[in-house]
């Protein structure tokens, strides 16, 4: 099958079970109620969500400018942040052309004499950082949680996120060698990243008017993440929704409330994944520190 035409039925794919994992959830809430829910969230505490959300993704930003100088692509965080919010356009907005991931590793291969394989590697190795530290702040708050099924499971899972921490290390060390020296910043500045993800949530949380115990739901937000991070839809578009739909059956939430939350963030995300169109017609310049 040709390359063009498994792309396209790749996205076809993608789009139809964002479709109908959207249509499911539907029929699943009251979207009324949910609309009611946005509607009234008070807007001083959705600016504050928007601004951690903003931090959220300038130290992402940063992070995977560490690994590019390891590579000996020493780019200035404006371009750097240039080329993330742009990527972050591709991956929301544009499912049909190239995903944002590739298209800045496209760039960089592109203006910079770097192989391939080391270009797609620290690609991959960003968004693993950024998945590990989402796994060990879902252990913390499983841990947390007053749940009696996972509390009987809490020091395996305690176990689970300090062994994840050691493996991760080793599969760097292994076959990441030349970017090991920068593990433990890439790992504080993914801790920083998740956390303000999560900070992020819990002024939706405010905005919502939602003052209930916010662990279970940061919980679930954490959990509908790793999820959306699987290539099966567009943007993470309807994974994230059922994740909520269902975590909030097993923890005894309010369905409409919790979807309320997801859609809310995935609003902040596009309204700041919309500014990278700005980038889409005007050609990127990556600068270099020497330049």
């Amino acid at each position: 099958m040709e390359t063009g035409l498994r792309k396209k039925l790749i996205t076809i794919a993608k789009i139809a079970i964002s479709v109908i994992l959207i249509y499911f959830i539907f029929t699943k809430v009251d979207f009324k109620e949910v609309l009611q829910i946005v509607k009234k969230s008070d807007f001083v505490y959705l600016i504050a969500a928007i601004l951690f959300f903003i931090t959220s993704k300038i130290l992402a930003s940063v992070r995977l400018n560490l690994y590019f100088h390891e590579l000996g692509v020493k780019l200035t965080q404006k371009s750097n942040l240039e080329l993330y919010l742009l990527g972050m356009f591709y991956n929301l907005f544009l499912p049909g052309g190239i995903g944002g991931d590739a298209y800045k590793g496209y760039l960089i291969k592109k203006e910079f004499e770097v192989g391939t394989k080391k270009v797609v590697s620290v690609l991959v190795l960003d968004r693993l950082s950024g998945l590990l530290l989402l796994f060990i702040y879902a252990c913390i708050l499983g841990i947390l949680l007053d749940n009696t099924w996972l509390n009987t499971y809490d020091i395996p899972i305690g176990i689970l996120s300090v062994l994840s921490i050691v493996v991760f290390w080793f599969l760097n060390k292994r076959f990441f060698n030349f970017v090991l020296p920068v593990f433990w910043k890439s790992f504080g500045l993914s801790a920083l990243v998740q956390l303000a993800q999560l900070i992020c949530v819990v002024f939706i949380l405010l905005a919502l008017k939602i003052d209930t115990n916010s662990i279970p739901y940061l919980f679930i937000f954490l959990i509908s993440s790793i999820v959306s991070v699987l290539p099966l839809t567009i943007g993470g578009i309807g994974s994230r929704e059922v994740t909520f739909f269902y975590g909030a059956t097993l923890l005894a939430l309010n369905e409409n409330t919790s979807i309320s939350v997801s859609m809310v963030f995935f609003l902040i995300t596009a309204l700041v994944s919309l500014f990278g169109i700005f980038y889409h017609f005007k050609k990127i310049k990556l600068k270099t520190a020497h330049q």
